[in-house]
């Protein structure tokens, strides 16, 4: 998946024409790959909405071609009225599909973007699950009460308790759920905040979203449910109160109502909004992205003007190792498998499997507000995905420490002597300096060395539409709106003030699967 992981990073900051233009250019070598059937997140601001709909009609063609060799379906052949609307192609909106077709229910997926995956292809570390086989298999101790208050922790004590006890106590019938339909995370890892080894990951160390999002597409495929791309959905129906249907832009032309039974939304958050990131917190207006260009609030927005409402939209979370050329996260799994990080001096400043925020107000402390993320051959061989990393030239290479402190332009003696120090608190098994715990069970010893250049950049919004524990998208008066579904990013709450890296996957799984059920349920009940 390294080229499709590279096309969607390098477009963050495009408007929807600029996107589509792109897309033509690379449509012909994404034929190949199985993956191409689902994608991006559907979310676009006004404004970009606005951006595609003046794409000529000849390139829209084009792109809608292109699409449909994918194995995307025809819009030709979409209906006007289905059992579930599904808003949105990332992992949410593919599990939510899967779950309702296996429960005897006719969904559509409706995406926006010209691929499906949304931020989900961009997913690197892996998903967080406890009381897992996987975790039983490999003797890993791990109970859902430690995985419940971890996470309570580590969102600073302010995430929704139910949401979050569900999210808990679900996570291992996901990973279950995932092995059913072919998609096998058996390979653990450990992410900042938690405390054992529940991070699933692919059995080769890859990146976990193309892996998902490959195999997600395949279980669409299988169970032919109908995907459309270049479908952009404006606007949420309702009659007496209850959400019946969408009206969508196919192909930035076409204005289509489709009516339905109920409706999932699952077009991610607003990390990608600018306008939104301003006006919730102008404090990071000047930072890069980690998310694709698609995830811009749309579905918020939407559901806000049929009654629901959203809550904790100033929490943004910002990521601490991204590449700010590229936009690119260097993902947490990196630190996992026993990467440290070290400033400008080549010395290690702070314990770099703390949480996210804590280690990016860390980073923003050091001189020039960045650091490096320092690995060896070993922490390569086991994360994989880190060969993505080095194919998108984001790293410099030293068959030695001191060659790699010379293009690293730190003093030689000082990393030296700061890998030196880490391999003996490895080996002791004690940090004396940070106190770090956990990702601990290698040291950096073997050549080739690897450094990546890093800051914290915008990752992921916590703040979105206020759930239940069942998906239904609530009023201010907690009352349920009558067939409106929410999954994933575009939901708020779960995360509370800092998201616990490995989550995020495991949040669309969990509540993806929950929406598919519950949406499954009203529709029967019609």
């Amino acid at each position: 998946m390294p080229c499709l992981l590279r096309c969607s990073r390098e477009q963050v900051h495009m408007t929807g024409g600029v996107i589509l233009k792109k897309w033509v250019k690379i449509l012909g070598f994404i034929a190949f790959l199985s993956v191409i059937l689902v994608g991006c997140s559907s979310q676009t601001s006004s404004k970009s909405s606005s951006s595609s709909s003046k794409t000529n009609k000849s390139t829209s063609s084009k792109v809608t071609s292109g699409a449909s060799q994918q194995g995307y379906s025809d819009p030709k052949t979409m209906k006007s009225k289905y059992d579930i609307v599904i808003v949105g192609a990332g992992g949410a909106g593919m599990t939510a599909a899967i779950e309702a077709k296996q429960q005897g229910m006719n969904p559509v997926i409706l995406e926006k973007m010209p691929i499906a995956g949304g931020n989900t292809l961009k997913a690197s570390s892996g998903m967080n699950a406890s009381q897992t086989k996987v975790e039983a298999a490999q003797g890993v101790k791990d109970s859902n009460d430690q995985f419940y208050e971890e996470t309570l922790k580590g969102g600073g004590g302010t995430n929704d308790k139910a949401l979050l006890r569900y999210f808990v106590d679900n996570s291992a019938g996901a990973i279950d759920w995932l092995d059913s339909i072919g998609i096998k995370l058996d390979k653990l890892t450990i992410s900042g905040g938690m405390s054992v080894k529940r991070t699933h990951r692919p059995h080769d160390g890859s990146a976990v979203g193309g892996y998902l999002v490959d195999g997600l597409v395949k279980e669409v495929k299988k169970e032919n449910i109908p995907l459309f791309v270049n479908t952009d959905v404006t606007k949420l129906n309702e009659t007496n109160g209850k959400i019946t249907g969408v009206t969508a832009k196919v192909n930035q032309d076409k204005t289509k109502k489709i009516v339905a039974k109920a409706v999932i939304v699952t077009t991610g958050g607003f990390g990608a909004s600018k306008q939104l990131i301003k006006k919730y917190r102008p404090d990071l207006a000047h930072y890069v992205t980690t998310n694709q260009a698609g995830a811009t609030g749309d579905g918020i927005k939407m559901i806000e003007k049929v009654g629901g409402y959203a809550i904790d939209m100033k929490k943004i979370q910002i990521h601490p190792t991204v590449n700010q050329s590229k936009h690119i996260l260097i993902g947490e799994a990196t630190r996992g498998e026993g990467g440290i990080l070290v400033n400008q001096s080549g010395k290690r400043f702070f314990n770099e499997m703390n949480t996210r925020d804590k280690v990016s107000a860390a980073i923003n402390k050091q001189k020039g507000k960045y650091a490096w993320v320092v690995i060896d051959s070993g922490v390569r061989q086991r994360s994989s995905a880190i060969d993505f990393y080095i194919k998108d030239k984001l790293d410099v290479e030293g068959k030695t420490l001191n060659d790699l402190a010379k293009k690293m332009k730190v003093p030689a003696t000082t990393l030296q002597k700061t890998v030196a120090t880490w391999n003996d608190a490895v080996n002791n098994k004690k940090d004396s300096e940070f106190g770090r715990t956990t990702g601990m069970d290698h040291g950096l010893t073997t050549g080739p060395y690897y450094a990546f250049k890093i800051a914290p950049g915008i990752h992921y919004t916590m703040g979105g539409v206020k759930i239940n524990t069942k998906t239904e998208v609530l009023t201010k008066k907690q009352q349920p709106i009558p067939g409106l579904y929410a999954a994933g990013e575009v939901a708020g709450g779960l995360h509370g003030n800092n998201r616990i890296g490995g989550n995020s996957v495991a949040d669309i799984v969990i509540f993806g699967r929950q929406a598919g059920t519950q949406a499954t349920a009203f529709a029967k009940a019609q």
